[in-house]
C-alpha cells in the first residue's frame, strides 16, 4: 500500500516592513494616505519620490518618532512581523542611517570616531553610566570601521569629519550589531562626485554580503544594480511598485515629480534629467 508522503515543513518569514493602510496626519495635513506596502527581508528596495511625498514620514514610522492613526483590527505598521517593538532591541536586526544622526553626533564635544561607533551598541549618543564597554565591543567597532574602509578614522574627532567620512562612520555604527537589514535615508546627500561614487560602491558591497538594503531617496542615480524593486511615492500614496526597469521610466517619473523627466540607462546605472516640453 502506498502511504501519502509526509507534509513538507515550511517556514514563514515575516516581512521586514509591512504597512497596512497606514495614515499619518501632521498638523492639518495627511502626510501618508492609507499607504500599504510590504518589503520582504532579502529584497533590496528603493523608496523613491519627490520632496514632501512621505519618505521621511515612512522612516519616522519605523523609528517610532511618529505613529499612524489608530484603528480597529490589525496594526497599520509592522517591523519583522511585530506590531510593537523596542527600538533598542530592533537595532540588533535593523540598522538605520539618517542625516539626523550626523547632526546629533557631531554636536557631541570631543567625541572620537571609535566611541561614536561603540555607542551604536546602546542606541544612544553616549555610553549609559551603568553600562561597560568591553574588549569585544571595541573589537567589533574597529572591525565595522574596517568593513567600510574607515579604520584610519578611529582616533579622529567626529566633528572634524567630512560628509563622506561621516557617512562611512554611520554605516559602521549601524553594522556593529551585524544587522540583517539597513534603512538608508538619502545616503549620498552632500557628497562630492568622488565621495558619492565611493559610497555607492560601499552600498553594493553591503548588498552582496547579504544585508538587505532599503534605500529612501529622490535620486535615481543612487539606485544601485543590486536594488531591483522600486516603490514610487507621490502625495503620501503609492503610485507604482515593480522592478526598476518597469518603474524608472519617463512616464512614471514625470508623473511623480510633476515635470518632464527624461530617464537614461547606461551600463547598469540609471540617471535622469528634466526637460522642457
Amino acid at each position: 500500500m502506498n502511504l501519502p508522503a509526509p507534509p513538507v515543513a515550511t517556514t514563514t518569514v515575516a516581512p521586514l516592513f509591512e504597512l497596512d493602510r497606514a495614515t499619518v496626519v501632521r498638523g492639518a495635513t495627511r502626510v501618508l494616505r492609507d499607504l500599504s506596502l510590504s518589503i520582504p527581508l532579502g529584497q533590496h528596495t528603493a523608496i523613491l519620490g519627490p520632496n514632501g511625498c512621505g519618505k521621511s514620514t515612512f522612516i519616522k514610522l519605523i523609528n517610532r518618532e511618529l505613529y499612524p492613526l489608530a484603528r480597529e483590527g490589525d496594526a497599520p505598521v509592522k517591523v519583522f512581523g511585530l506590531r510593537r517593538w523596542n527600538v533598542n532591541q530592533l537595532r540588533n536586526r535593523l540598522g538605520v542611517v539618517t542625516s539626523d544622526l550626523t547632526r546629533d553626533l557631531q554636536q557631541m564635544p570631543q567625541l572620537l570616531v571609535e566611541e561614536a561607533v561603540v555607542t551604536g551598541f546602546f542606541s544612544s549618543f553616549v555610553v549609559p553610566p551603568h553600562r561597560q564597554i568591553d574588549a569585544d565591543m571595541r573589537a567589533r567597532a574597529r572591525r565595522a570601521l574596517a568593513d567600510v574602509h574607515a579604520a584610519t578614522l578611529a582616533d579622529r574627532q567626529v566633528a572634524e569629519l567630512s560628509t563622506g567620512e561621516m557617512r562611512r562612520v554611520l554605516i559602521a555604527r549601524a553594522l556593529v550589531h551585524e544587522p540583517e537589514a539597513l534603512l538608508l535615508d538619502e545616503p549620498t546627500a552632500g557628497l562630492d562626485l568622488v565621495a558619492r561614487q565611493h559610497f555607492l560602491g560601499l552600498m553594493r558591497l553591503l548588498a552582496q554580503r547579504g544585508i538587505t538594503l532599503v534605500l529612501v531617496t529622490h535620486h535615481i542615480e543612487e539606485i544601485i544594480p543590486e536594488i531591483d524593486r522600486v516603490l514610487l511615492l507621490r502625495d503620501g500614496t503609492l503610485q507604482a511598485d515593480g522592478d526598476r526597469a518597469a518603474i524608472l521610466t519617463d512616464a512614471h517619473l514625470s508623473h511623480a515629480f510633476g515635470g518632464q523627466v527624461r530617464v537614461r540607462f547606461e551600463g547598469d546605472v540609471y540617471s535622469a534629467t528634466v526637460t522642457h516640453a
